[in-house]
């Protein structure tokens, strides 16, 4: 059989349309389904099923053009109708459950939620279950970070943050979004009750045998709750130094400042850049038998057999100046304090580097230079600083374009001027395919800057030189900076003009 009037589409990623007085239950076990590509409806056949799709098609009423899909494309679009299909099951099923248990009484859901918790165990919940169970997996499968729960005026939405950015998941009803929300708060030992305040849980999941910690974090926002749920990693996901992603030249550098048996190294960048996956990294580097190693962390994101990791827990006076005064009495050769956020606690950690222990930490700077100076904004001595501190790296983590559907690109004139660009050099930016999950790039690596506390820095430090000045005169002396690592993996073709702007470029 020919259809050769009929355009074929490929690695399209397209919604659902809703045609009227078209029973979509039954369109979709003819195989007959509806979108639009390009602004216009159409009406997607699937070639395996063409004599139902047809005799289906001769019974409705409907004058539009006709398209196949691929065969990925079509699953695509079929997924998201039996989603659709799923969420109005879920939805008339609470509807069922409210109207036969309220006796029809017009309340809102938050009654409905107190008067019939048990709804989440009861088997008429069961579909809501299955929901949170399959976001988990989702997530996992797809290699997300964490999971959003929003709640809008007038419908929820579920987004991963994957390789650092959000990517819109599925769009749900209110009422779904409290249940799953609630069946979240049950597992992680929340008040479900509770609507009014701010609640922090953790929960763990099983999949495929594997243990996985959740971090849960639910906020009261103006239409109601949103829930972030960070997952968080065991030790056999810590990548290698070499797997980073960093220049050689780099990790070659990091291997001589973990060789020190004491001195402070620091990691600064903004959040979610990577910088406690680069310590723990650094951490895997230096465990050997007879090293003990205690880490104190907010969270603890890693989870790692062969070293002793604290939680901070304010409630209970454990923060991270009183954890690190006492793992300093517990005889350790190397420490990581997840962040330094006050001057008590870069005190202590400069004391530790200076008493022959090896001092891992975080700051929340732009630059490696910055760290310096806000070493000193915090109250703490040069001497003091340029005894202990043994090298600064300030990182970002970059998206890798996907191989597969790279486009060529050219660079804007004023990027070739600012950076004295000659030439046309050809560039590469993300379009997007079946591959790369229609995102455009697949994967990241680590880019960074590295301080080395030589005699030239000690020297610029004691003058009382800013932290331009200090980045200044290091790059003069060799230092490659962000910006310029960045300009390397874009004309290499790695990343796109865009990535490279959003993550610090223009720094």
């Amino acid at each position: 059989m020919e259809f050769k009037n009929i355009p074929e589409f490929f690695d399209l990623d397209l919604s659902p349309e809703y045609v009227e007085g078209v029973d979509i239950d039954l369109a979709i076990k003819n195989s007959l389904l509806f979108t639009k590509i390009d602004g216009k409806r159409y009406v997607v056949l699937n070639k395996n099923n063409l004599i139902d799709s047809f005799n289906y098609l001769s019974k409705l009423d409907i004058d539009m053009p006709l398209a196949f899909l691929d065969d990925d494309s079509y699953e695509r679009l079929y997924h998201k109708f039996l989603e659709a299909k799923r969420e109005e099951e879920l939805s008339s099923t609470i509807n069922e459950d409210s109207e036969s248990e309220l006796l029809e009484e017009d309340i809102s859901l938050t009654d409905f939620l107190q008067t019939s918790s048990d709804i989440l165990t009861s088997e008429e919940s069961a579909p809501i279950i299955k929901f949170v169970n399959s976001l988990f997996y989702q997530a996992i499968k797809k290699g997300a970070s964490d999971i959003h729960i929003e709640m809008h005026e007038t419908r929820g939405v579920v987004r991963f943050r994957i390789d650092g950015v959000l990517v819109k998941h599925v769009d749900l009803d209110k009422n779904i979004i409290a249940l799953v929300i609630s069946r979240i708060k049950v597992i992680s030992n929340l008040d479900i009750s509770e609507k009014r305040i701010p609640q922090d849980g953790r929960t763990q999941i099983k999949i495929a045998g594997k243990g996985l910690d959740i971090r849960v974090s639910v906020l009261p926002t103006y239409y109601g709750e949103r829930v972030v749920m960070r997952i968080l990693m065991e030790s056999s996901h810590i990548p290698t130094l070499e797997n980073l992603g960093f220049k050689e030249d780099l990790t070659k550098e990091f291997k001589k400042l973990l060789e020190h048996s004491h001195g402070m190294i620091l990691v600064t960048g903004p959040t979610g850049s990577g910088k406690s996956t680069t310590l723990h990294t650094f951490l895997q580097l230096v465990a050997t038998p007879d090293k003990n190693i205690i880490t104190i962390e907010d969270p603890v994101e890693y989870k790692a057999d062969n070293i002793n990791q604290i939680q901070v827990n304010t409630k209970t006076g454990l923060t991270f100046a009183s954890g690190l005064r006492s793992i300093l009495r517990q005889d350790p050769d190397v420490v990581m304090v997840g962040e330094i956020r006050d001057r008590e606690t870069a005190e202590i950690a400069i004391q530790a580097a200076l008493t022959g222990h090896l001092m891992l930490s975080t700051l929340h700077t732009n630059n490696a230079a910055a760290a310096i100076t806000r070493l000193v904004d915090m109250g703490l001595d040069d001497f003091l600083i340029t005894s202990s501190l043994l090298g600064v790296l300030a990182q970002r983590l970059v998206r890798k374009l996907c191989p597969k559907c790279k486009e060529e690109d050219s660079l804007p004139k004023d990027i070739k001027e600012k950076f004295g660009i000659e030439g046309d050099p050809l560039i590469y930016k993300e379009k997007g395919c079946k591959e790369c999950n229609f995102t455009g790039f697949v994967g990241r690596r680590a880019v960074g800057e590295l301080l080395l506390m030589d005699d030239d820095v000690k020297m610029m430090l004691k003058n009382q030189m800013t932290d331009f000045e200090i980045r200044d005169a290091m790059r003069e002396k060799g230092m490659h900076t962000i910006p310029q690592r960045l300009l390397e993996l874009l004309l290499a073709g790695e990343t796109s003009l865009k990535e490279v702007i959003r993550v610090g470029l223009n720094d």
